[in-house]
């Protein structure tokens, strides 16, 4: 499939869980809108608008498994996070609960609203090798006080790559009156997702990685129950609107002024690309070759998995922990010399490698990635 993207066919990427990689057909739709757009702007964005991102959130929900007024989109999953976490109303000695394991943009969020509000932000640690899903649950659960009023937590972790159990965690906090707040930013075209099932307070999740959409294109959800506690992160003509629409989420999320929607409007296209591309069986054959990627980089360079329970790993992508090196370093001399395009990161008390695999990955960027690894590891870990 490595002809449907338009990477640049001299790097072997292996990083598709940054920032996705858009395929040709999906790239040529979100520019027809654009053109669209340019053609009539007063017509498009003044009278069009509302109805073609309905229609938009309706294919989108309709694959997330909820309903259409309970999502709008973001363009990026940070954005959708701070529309949550500046909208509770966080006293002094509020806790949030989440992990050592969650992006850093998230952390700062948190950090910055706990200096104004007097809460405080609890990473939990969750040491490596992690351990299953419940010996997971209940180190996790641990950490919850009768101060704890939000659990934050990712689906799939973006510098680990495990996969935590929060359906379990949202049921557990729900029965405890806890809040629940799930950055899904790497799960939807990774794994399924039914997010009225699932039980999340909130979830947003970004269409332009695993989906395969336009740049600058996520959503957020919102529990019907939990719409209300909202508010507008930019306040715009849906607070107290002049025609109020059936939901005053949509209304007062939706539209935060004048913007290019065509990335947006391109989603259902991304969506229609993979159920053509019978797109279940490309997730179990990037799957299995990850396994067979993951194992092969153990056997042999000594990198160690971040989990030994295959049930917490994410199916597309993998971390595992590498010797003694300079990681920027190493990420730096793989796509120089090597022209890999991976992540090598110093995460907590570790080095990490982390590799993602998708449609248009084939043999000859795994063999550079071990070419590299080869020539650039201490000689101790060949």
């Amino acid at each position: 499939m490595k002809e449907l993207f338009l990477l640049d066919q001299d790097f072997h990427y292996l990083n598709h869980g940054s920032f996705g990689a858009c395929p040709a057909p999906v790239f040529d739709e979100y520019q027809r809108w654009q053109r669209e757009l340019e053609r009539q702007p007063v017509d498009f964005l003044g009278r069009r608008a509302a109805g073609l991102l309905a229609e938009a959130r309706r294919v989108l929900a309709q694959y997330l498994g909820c309903g259409a007024d309970d999502l709008v989109y973001s363009p990026n999953p940070t954005t959708a996070v701070n529309a949550i976490a500046r909208s509770l109303k966080l006293r002094a000695g509020d806790e949030i609960l989440a992990t050592d394991h969650e992006y850093g943009a998230m952390d700062r969020t948190w950090r910055f609203l706990c200096r104004t509000s007097g809460a405080r932000y609890v990473p939990r640690a969750i040491p490596l090798p992690a351990a299953g899903p419940e010996q997971f649950l209940e180190l996790f659960w641990a950490g919850v006080t009768e101060r704890t009023r939000v659990i934050f937590i990712s689906h799939i972790t973006s510098p680990t790559a495990l996969r935590f159990p929060v359906e379990a965690i949202c049921e557990r906090a729900r029965t405890a009156g806890i809040l629940t707040i799930v950055d899904g930013a790497h799960a939807p075209g990774q794994i399924g997702l039914d997010l009225s099932r699932l039980g999340a307070d909130f979830y947003t999740g970004a269409c332009h990685k695993w989906l395969c959409a336009p740049k600058g294109t996520a959503f957020l959800y919102a529990r019907p129950e939990a719409q209300a506690l909202l508010e507008p992160l930019v306040v715009s003509w849906g607070w107290e609107p002049e025609q109020p629409g059936p939901s005053p989420f949509i209304d007062q999320q939706q539209w935060q002024g004048t913007r290019d929607i065509s990335a947006y409007l391109a989603v259902p296209a991304a969506i229609e690309f993979q159920r053509t591309q019978g797109w279940d069986g490309v997730r179990r054959r990037c799957q299995a070759r990850a396994r067979q990627v993951q194992s092969s980089l153990q056997d042999q360079f000594g990198l160690q998995p971040v989990t030994d329970d295959e049930r917490m790993l994410a199916p597309q992508m993998f971390s595992m922990r590498l010797p003694a090196c300079d990681p920027e370093l190493l990420q730096r001399g793989l796509l120089e010399r090597y022209q890999v395009e991976v992540v090598a990161r110093r995460w907590s008390d570790a080095n990490l490698l982390r590799v993602s695999l998708q449609a248009y990955n084939d043999e000859q960027d795994l063999a550079a990635l071990a070419a590299g690894l080869r020539s650039l590891l201490p000689a101790r870990a060949t």
